[in-house]
């Protein structure tokens, strides 16, 4: 019963940490990088697919993505998607061949997506600690149906902490590399 119950709050703080990291990569440094374009979905015959299973994305230079589909047709929808999606940035096509310029970051750019790095990084925060206490509540109320012994509870709910330290100073390490790289000129 209590491993299961590690097991399972153990597991949904991974899942937090990675939801974190996948938000992470969403905020763009001032290099380009191929996973900058991971969130944008793109209309193909009917469905909306990732941009990545219609088209080859690559980095030209340190400030330049091209994207090259892989049917004439979808040149003009994955402009659209670009366009659309909330990264700001806008593709400039030549033939079939698209490109992203993307911006140099300015001080003032920089420090905003600081702070939107901050917020992601708590935001996971917040969620490892929601996990902790459905944890140490469902340990709860197995002590209170006499299911486990006191000692048992309390030792569970040690190793709950453990966890939920271990993953909550990850975080932190992660949001201090990602300010790095924000701040890094």
């Amino acid at each position: 019963m209590l491993n299961e119950i590690q097991k399972d709050a153990k597991v949904r703080m991974q899942k937090s940490f990675e939801n974190l990291e996948v938000n992470f990569a969403k905020i763009r440094t001032g290099r380009a990088h191929p996973s900058i374009l991971d969130s944008i979905m793109v209309d193909y015959y009917g469905s909306d697919v990732p941009l990545t299973q219609v088209a080859n994305v690559n980095v030209e230079d340190a400030r330049t993505l091209s994207i090259q589909p892989w049917e004439q047709q979808m040149v003009s929808k994955i402009e659209k998607a670009i366009m659309t999606s909330d990264l700001g940035i806008n593709p400039a096509t030549t033939g079939s061949l698209i490109r992203i310029p993307l911006p140099a970051l300015t001080e003032e750019r920089r420090r905003d997506l600081t702070k939107v790095a901050r917020s992601e990084a708590e935001n996971a925060r917040v969620a490892i600690r929601n996990v902790r206490r459905d944890a140490n509540a469902d340990v709860k109320t197995l002590l209170k149906d006499k299911v486990v012994s006191e000692d048992d509870a309390r030792r569970a709910e040690e190793l709950i902490q453990k966890v939920t330290d271990e993953m909550i100073k990850k975080v932190d390490e992660l949001l201090a590399g990602k300010e790095a790289s924000l701040m890094d000129v």
